[in-house]
């Protein structure tokens, strides 16, 4: 077992579970999409999600995590995903504009830690993360333009359920116990802002205002530092069991 600090186990959950039902919600959408391009594309993000999900869980697993719990063998409230994740409910639009701000801020809490052990995989992961994040843009902004209504509705959701996985804007260089133990080059202050830019800038001359979103959020006495949400919300319990692999375990490759 290595020397993590104690937080840093639970952070490294967050963004692991979030990457769990990221690679839920793509492979959902892959043959659902609105274009055979959508529909492969979500096909390989899963693919690559899942990829990610297998290298966290081993250094999970180092940090005395079990590993079936690890690989879904528990209850919905036990995940630590980002809460936009939970259920996404609504069409194509709805649906990007959802998976987009969790998959981008999820990057940005793995790109900040600063560990010689994880070098390797987190620049692994931010090859394949380049392209979803890439393509999320582009989709964005085109949506932007055929229905402005809807993305902006759904960002004023979703952006602070994204914020609140990344942590308080409380956490500051001074405040954050993760840049303070060294686990972390940037404190979640920093990666905020840097989040809430990218977005402010991405849609700055489309239709879609984010005037609206709520850019303080989650408050400091309503956080749930390991679920990393201020809502007891969850993914659903058909979630788990196909994550799991219980209803198909009969057929699992030994």
């Amino acid at each position: 077992m290595s020397d993590w600090p104690e937080p840093a186990v639970d952070y490294v959950q967050a963004i692991t579970d979030t990457k769990i039902i990221l690679g839920q919600r793509y492979a959902q959408w892959s043959l659902a999409g609105p274009s055979l391009e959508d529909d492969i594309g979500g096909a390989s993000a899963a693919q690559e999600e899942i990829g990610h999900v297998r290298q966290l869980v081993r250094e999970l697993e180092g940090q005395g995590r079990d590993a079936d719990w690890l690989n879904g063998n528990r209850e919905p409230e036990e995940f630590a995903n980002a809460a936009s994740l939970d259920r996404i409910d609504g069409n194509w639009p709805v649906y990007l504009a959802s998976i987009a701000p969790a998959d981008r801020a999820a990057w940005y809490m793995l790109d900040a830690i600063d560990r010689d052990d994880l070098d390797g995989l987190i620049t692994k992961i931010g090859e394949d993360e380049y392209f979803h994040l890439e393509y999320h843009d582009a989709r964005l902004q085109t949506l932007a333009a055929e229905d402005p209504e809807t993305i902006q509705a759904t960002l004023e959701e979703t952006l602070p359920q994204a914020l609140a996985l990344i942590g308080p804007a409380g956490h500051d260089e001074s405040a954050d116990p993760l840049y303070g133990a060294g686990f972390t080059d940037r404190p979640v202050a920093e990666l905020r802002e840097a989040f809430a830019d990218h977005y402010r800038d991405l849609f700055a001359d489309t239709d879609v205002s984010l005037a609206d979103v709520d850019w303080d959020a989650p408050q400091a006495e309503e956080w749930n530092e390991t679920r990393r949400r201020v809502d007891s919300g969850t993914i659903a319990d058909a979630d788990v069991t196909q994550i799991s692999g219980k209803e198909n375990e009969l057929f699992a490759m030994n």
